[in-house]
């Protein structure tokens, strides 16, 4: 890192790293990230599938009352802490989502292997949930006090069919209050995300007559209706811009190998930089299980059986972008230069995307450290680099929520 004095006295993050109760807190980090990865390992040891966050909320809750935040739980399970400024109406809200996308019984213990822990869920989002924890105490440890009040939040309800929940609540309870958002999600520090993707998340679901597989065959089969359906929308062409993707992430049905299935149910995930490209994807899924069950039923040897299909919109993300000019990502810009940190702005799906669809300043960074894997049983965290995740974080904060005098 470059010299303090080589650096320009106006510099607003110069100033705060002359500021001995910043220094507090750099020292805290420097001295305490084994505790913060002890702390990580913890938390990812809870399972938290969707809908179940509430077991590894009340460990978060205990973590935030050590750190002398002000703690309350909402209806929905997002654990908040407050640390209030002298500014109540003015708020900076820093998340972490709670959930993983792994079911109740995913065996989510920790294993170490040289620098790299490995569990399912330890980088999205264990590593997010650290850094809100280190950042809770290095605050504390700083003793800093701020003009705008820190809120601190593991939401529920970020991966999968959660639909965002979590931080819609806290948009919503918090409201015009809110100056600034940051998200935690996974542990990189070399991006931010100032672009929110849009989604959809579908479930089709095709029900028919269903039957033995010997004395019933020719009677139209829900599971191949979909089978058609997918390797028709799978022929739709994706333009390069806007970037757009799709997953068939579930497929479920039958109850025998000698069954015809009476039901059949697929989830989908749709993704595109353009709201108005997704809606095209959207028309070309209904469109093309539409024909898949045509297919399907023109190719029975019943004329009397049918098949019916049905479309559940599992969630919707709205799409949005942070203005280039905004004085979030400068301050965030600011921080890497002061810690020599090279970042890259990025496009993604986060906690972020419901207050950029909204106008409000957000962005979602990562935690510090390096993972892979993600959503994977193989996925992996090394905590190399830790330190410069929780400075950056703190930095960006503590600048963010303006000190006091």
């Amino acid at each position: 890192m470059v010299p303090l004095s080589a650096r320009v006295a106006e510099d607003p993050v110069t100033k705060l790293a002359d500021d001995p109760r910043a220094a507090r807190g750099l020292a805290w980090i420097d001295k305490n990230a084994a505790w913060v990865t002890d702390q990580q390992i913890r938390l990812t040891e809870i399972p938290a599938p969707e809908f179940a966050e509430a077991r590894r909320g009340a460990a978060l809750k205990e973590l935030f009352a050590a750190s002398g935040l002000q703690i309350r739980v909402d209806r929905i399970g997002n654990v908040i802490g407050e640390r209030a400024g002298s500014d109540a109406k003015s708020v900076i809200l820093i998340s972490a989502h709670l959930d993983t996308v792994f079911p109740p019984d995913t065996d989510v213990h920790v294993k170490r292997t040289g620098a790299r822990i490995y569990a399912p869920g330890i980088s999205d989002n264990g590593a997010g949930l650290a850094a809100l924890v280190g950042l809770a105490r290095a605050l504390s440890e700083s003793r800093v006090r701020t003009e705008k009040t820190i809120v601190l939040a593991g939401d529920v309800g970020e991966e999968g069919e959660g639909n965002l929940r979590g931080i819609r609540a806290l948009v919503d309870a918090y409201g015009s209050r809110l100056t600034a958002i940051i998200a935690l999600d996974g542990p990189s520090a070399d991006h931010i995300t100032t672009q929110a993707i849009a989604s959809q998340r579908w479930e089709v679901t095709v029900t028919g007559p269903g039957g033995h597989s010997w004395s019933d065959f020719g009677v139209p089969n829900p599971i191949t209706a979909i089978s058609r359906g997918i390797v028709g929308f799978s022929s739709v062409s994706l333009p390069d811009d806007p970037r757009s993707t799709y997953n068939f992430g579930v497929l479920e049905g039958g109850t025998s190998v000698n069954s015809i299935p009476s039901r059949a149910v697929l989830k989908v995930d749709l993704r595109s930089e353009d709201e108005r490209e997704l809606a095209r994807l959207e028309k070309s899924l209904r469109d093309a299980m539409q024909s898949g069950m045509n297919d399907e039923l023109s190719a029975t040897q019943s004329a009397r059986d049918t098949l019916q299909i049905s479309f559940r919109s599992l969630g919707t993300r709205p799409a949005g972008k942070l203005p280039d000019d905004s004085p979030l990502l400068a301050t965030i810009r600011n921080v890497d230069r002061f810690l020599g940190n090279r970042s890259r702005l990025e496009r993604s799906s986060t906690d972020a995307n419901i207050p950029l669809s909204l106008g409000i300043p957000a962005v979602a960074i990562g935690g510090g450290g390096k993972g892979g894997g993600s959503h994977t049983l193989d996925e992996w965290y090394d905590p190399t680099g830790r330190e410069l995740g929780l400075k950056r974080l703190f930095f960006t904060v503590v600048a963010l929520a303006t000190p006091e005098r």
